[in-house]
């Protein structure tokens, strides 16, 4: 019989890259007993790139068509993932219509996905060989004295130091002199963080050894008070047991001391010499940790009962929709349930659309919960997502407060998920693929967990209120504010009427200018919405109407005022703000709109007084810039904020009780069938801002179309009347919730190559479906980005009498022979499964 340890053992791997199939390789026989479903390994792929794959399947059968590698090392002695989240990635990658090593790339924190880096040394022999004496360029040479100050350098670091694009001659020019030598270095991403203690050495600690110390050091006041200032911050004396924990080093200063009393280091140092304190390292996590200091929220009575029904649905249903105003207390309930949950013994997450969102939340919801709350967001860093990660794994956090991507956490006995502001599209990913709506997702995983889904809003999204009316999911509405706060009063100004009768300042109308003035003088603050960063949309010559473009992309590049610079959007490029017109050379270029920085500056210029802060990704950048202005207006600094949609989500001010909203007709007419449903969203939303604590809230929207019908439902608060408006146009014209949308970019940097590619595509996709579900292709409203051209194919699949997964599986096929094509070499496709 045959020795386990002697048997040859093959795995299939999921590489993190966007491949169809798993690759398999062989085991070394000292692993064989190690080795788990679920377990990192590491793994040569191509000729020398070195990567973390996970282990999908254990078996002894050797691939047919290629020679199988050998594992290099297993990383994990217990798998990382269970299978049920492998299922989950499974599902993902089959509905979303991409590969499971791309569903892997996003699931997986950086800390966990370990990659080899290329990098490039001098040969030190090169002096020695005959083509030393050869000439050689003046950038090889430069990579040549480079190396030798510096030792070794990456790709990267020559791509900096040469700046040019192509780098791979010069390398090549180099390795066949036998110049350089090429490596792959693998390092480990993750580094736990670590603080410096100290505590009492052990013959120290009983009363009497402690007492004899005290009295040695009377002579030595400085050494005196270091001892009992780790006395007072480690009752030793009460508690002996407590000295092995210490207290940080960095805690023996107290800045409320009075100079003279201040703790003397040297004093420390000296101490730790003699014996008397000994010093440690301790590992911690990140994330501030937080006692629990308020209590479980009360609930109103409405929130008891919308608490009470939601929990009576439960029991039928595997999901419930809360329709609550904005300003109604939801996030009570949320509370409420958490806790609930928690109690019984499960994991919770709760999701946000926005970064934005949480600084808030966070706090608040630390002082109830604790350590036990883990955050989750792309704004972290490697090392911050990879413990959030492990903790979840591990049990260290029973929940968890995330964005999107936190739907992908390792959860094991995840019982309830509760989604914010469920209609927003900021669950919806983008790039990269898989391009998945955690709102849907979260379905699936709740129903692979057994678990429940709680979904909130006040301007619920049409295909989750259509479920609920059908009876999918449970319907619940909270239709009153909290404490007695009243529904906001909404205005329109008629900006036709304004410019007519000359009562406009820049962008301001004369009532708008007024009211901010009256709410400052009250001591009340001021939220300013134009969802539009930048000073200005573009630039524009008064002579010959030139408008500055972007080289890589079909947009007009926007004017940022502070930089001096106009930028694209799309792809980054930016040039400085020219002076002159570049067709005509006329100086006569005036900047065309406004955008939040212009609506700010103008503001300061109008009331000098007045002071602003502003909420966009230009000065948001990092989390703790996006904590910085909330916490700033929280605590008065700012009289008015001035931001995108990211002022619309969630946050609550308790002085704001005037909003005013920007060049929303915009939003009314933009080409896509969603297009009124966000405005209604947007309108309501950041109504929702203003009147939350006490007063009667206000909100002024500027217009020019002050007759559309949205705005009558939006002042009237009428959802319903808005939803079976809209959902009788969705049925007519066959959009969700009534059919399933995909959409089809292709993307070549030669437009006839991309038209015909599109056409190529369409023509299998018409024969097997016709017209009523392909439309298309056509040249989207921005047609080249990054400097490729792009096409759309937009697919109507019905929700009922439609075999899905068959479709999918002819259409992936379609794409796939496509792209095999050696015409459209250098083709790339973007598969979009309900697009939003």
């Amino acid at each position: 019989m045959l020795d386990a340890q002697q048997t040859t053992l093959y795995v299939d791997v999921i590489l993190p890259l966007p491949l169809p199939a798993t690759f398999t390789y062989r085991l070394p026989f000292e692993l064989n007993n190690y080795i788990r479903k679920g377990t990192r390994v590491m793994v040569q792929f191509g000729r020398r790139r070195v990567m973390t794959a996970l282990v999908v399947s254990i078996h002894s059968n050797p691939p047919q068509d290629y020679a199988a590698k050998y594992v290099l090392e297993l990383l994990d002695e217990h798998p990382i993932l269970l299978p049920l989240h492998l299922d989950f990635w499974q599902w993902t990658a089959e509905y979303y219509l991409c590969y499971i090593g791309e569903v892997m790339n996003v699931a997986l924190p950086s800390a966990l996905k370990l990659s080899s880096t290329t990098r490039i040394e001098a040969n030190p022999d090169f002096e020695n060989l005959p083509q030393a004496q050869e000439a050689i360029s003046d950038k090889e040479q430069l990579i040549l004295d480079t190396l030798k100050t510096r030792g070794t350098l990456t790709l990267d670091d020559i791509f900096e130091l040469v700046d040019q694009k192509n780098i791979h001659k010069l390398l090549k020019s180099l390795i066949s002199r036998e110049a350089i030598i090429t490596f792959e270095e693998v390092k480990e991403k993750y580094k736990p963080k670590y603080i410096k203690k100290v505590r009492l050495a052990q013959n120290y600690v009983q009363r009497h050894a402690l007492q004899e110390l005290l009295v040695s050091l009377a002579n030595k006041p400085k050494q005196e008070r270091v001892l009992l200032r780790y006395l007072s911050l480690v009752p030793v004396l009460d508690n002996p047991a407590l000295n092995s924990e210490g207290a940080p080093k960095n805690a023996f200063v107290d800045k409320h001391m009075e100079l003279a009393e201040q703790i003397s280091f040297s004093s420390l140092q000296t101490m730790l010499k003699n014996g008397i304190f000994e010093e440690f390292s301790e590992h911690i996590l990140r994330q501030n940790q937080g006692a629990v200091e308020a209590p479980r929220p009360a609930l109103t009575p409405e929130q008891a009962v919308v608490r009470d029904e939601i929990l009576t649905h439960f029991q039928t249903k595997s999901a419930v929709l809360l329709h609550g105003v904005t300003g109604s207390g939801k996030t009570e309930v949320y509370i409420d349930l958490i806790m609930q949950a928690l109690a019984g013994g499960s994991q919770v997450l709760l999701l946000l659309p926005e970064i934005a969102l949480t600084t808030q939340m966070v706090i608040r919801l630390r002082k109830i919960f604790g350590n036990k709350m883990g955050v989750y967001h792309s704004r972290l860093t490697e090392n911050e997502r990879y413990e959030i990660w492990q903790g979840v794994k591990d049990g260290l956090y029973d929940f968890v407060l995330a964005v999107r991507s936190g739907i992908f956490l390792p959860f094991y006995n995840l019982n309830l998920i509760i989604i914010d502001e469920e209609h927003d599209s900021s669950y919806k990913q983008y790039e990269p693929s898989p391009r998945y709506n955690a709102r849907d997702l979260a379905m699936v995983l709740a129903s692979m967990h057994k678990g429940k889904v709680l979904l909130g809003s006040a301007t619920p999204s049409l295909e989750s209120y259509f479920l609920a009316q059908k009876g999918q999911y449970g319907l619940v509405k909270l239709l009153v504010r909290y404490s007695e706060a009243k529904v906001p009063r909404i205005e329109l100004i008629d900006l036709k009427e304004a410019r007519q009768q000359k009562q406009m300042r820049e962008q301001f109308t004369l009532k708008v200018l007024s009211s901010i003035e009256t709410a400052i003088e009250r001591q009340e603050q001021v939220i300013l919405f134009q969802n539009r960063r930048g000073f200005a949309p573009y630039l524009e010559c008064e002579v010959c109407n030139w408008v500055p473009r972007c080289i890589n992309c079909s947009v007009s590049l926007t004017y940022h005022q502070k930089s001096n610079e106009i930028r694209c959007h799309y792809c980054g490029h930016h040039e400085h703000t020219p002076k002159e017109c570049k067709s005509c050379k006329s100086h006569k270029v005036s900047y065309i709109g406004y955008g939040t920085e212009k609506l700010e500056e103008d503001l300061t210029a109008l009331l000098p007084t007045v002071r602003t802060l502003r909420m966009d990704r230009d000065t948001t950048h990092t989390k703790h810039q996006y904590e910085q202005v909330i916490q700033d207006f929280d605590e008065g600094k700012a009289d008015v904020l001035v931001g995108t949609q990211m002022v619309t989500k969630g946050l609550d001010f308790a002085r704001v009780n005037l909003v005013c909203v920007f060049d929303m007709d915009r939003f009314l007419h933009f080409p896509d069938f969603r297009a009124l449903e966000r405005a209604f969203q947007l309108l309501v939303q950041v109504s929702g801002r203003a009147g939350r604590r006490s007063g009667l809230g206000h909100v002024l929207i500027q217009t020019s179309q002050p007759q559309h019908p949205v705005f009558k439902k939006v002042i009237e608060n009428d959802y319903l009347s808005f939803f079976d408006q809209e959902l009788l146009e969705r049925e007519k014209y066959s959009y969700p919730p009534f059919a399933r949308v995909v959409r089809l970019t292709l993307k070549h940097e030669d437009l006839y190559t991309c038209k015909n590619a599109a056409l190529d595509l369409a023509a299998p996709l018409l024969k097997q479906w016709g017209q009523e579900v392909v439309l298309g292709p056509e040249r989207p409203l921005i047609d080249r980005i990054k400097n490729r051209y792009l096409q759309d194919i937009l697919l109507k699949f019905p929700r009922s009498n439609f075999n899905l997964k068959a479709a999918k599986i002819f259409l992936r096929a379609e794409v796939e022979k496509l792209l095999s094509n050696k015409s459209y070499k250098k083709l790339s496709m973007v598969l979009d499964v309900d697009f939003v």
